[in-house]
């Protein structure tokens, strides 16, 4: 009986010390239907909020472009692939020389009515997503609105479980889809 007893105890040991100590799930937003979710799979909804989330971040330029955006591509540095943070910089760079940044402060928004949707998250592979997402640009210099558009960007995600600590999320933006930004009138905004 004490050698079933020890049997059992050191094959629980086992068992504990195969479990993983970090263990990250993704809840999707709307459980009405309830959810179906494997460790360190994201959802469509979760992709989608990640791009959202960060992109947005990534353009608000709350005070003035110049010192704005160079400092929210280093914030970000976690939640942006080194391709990706690279092409900002030279954005960044060009748009500088050409004066575009200098007082400039910018707003983006999703639009109204345009959120998620599962249309809006193309699977291209295995940790690899293209999202859709309509947003509201504007722009002001010195308090005079300069830019008021609507655009689509096909912004391209992918998994990038480099640093749990600075990116909990496991995800990248990884810049556009080979179609890029395009400019939206409102009426063909609608899906």
């Amino acid at each position: 009986m004490v050698g079933i007893e020890a049997f059992l105890i050191l094959v629980l040991a086992i068992g504990l010390v195969r479990v993983p100590s970090d263990l990250t799930i993704h809840i999707p937003p709307d459980l009405k239907s309830g959810a179906k979710v494997q460790p360190n799979d994201p959802s469509p909804a979760n992709v989608y909020a990640f791009a959202v989330y960060i992109f947005q971040q990534l353009y608000r330029w709350p005070t003035d472009g110049a010192t704005d955006f160079s400092h929210a591509i280093y914030a970000l540095s976690s939640y942006l692939t080194p391709f990706y943070r690279e092409l900002l910089i030279s954005e960044l760079e060009s748009k500088a020389k050409r004066g575009e940044l200098a007082g400039r402060e910018r707003g983006m928004q999703e639009l109204p009515g345009q959120g998620f949707s599962e249309e809006r998250v193309n699977i291209l592979k295995d940790g690899v997503w293209v999202v859709v997402v309509d947003m509201a640009l504007s722009e002001t210099v010195k308090g005079m609105a300069v830019k008021r558009k609507t655009i689509r960007y096909p912004l391209r995600v992918v998994r990038y479980d480099v640093d749990r600590e600075s990116n909990p999320w496991g995800l990248a933006l990884d810049g556009f889809a080979s179609t890029g930004p395009t400019t939206l009138d409102l009426e063909e905004s609608g899906d």
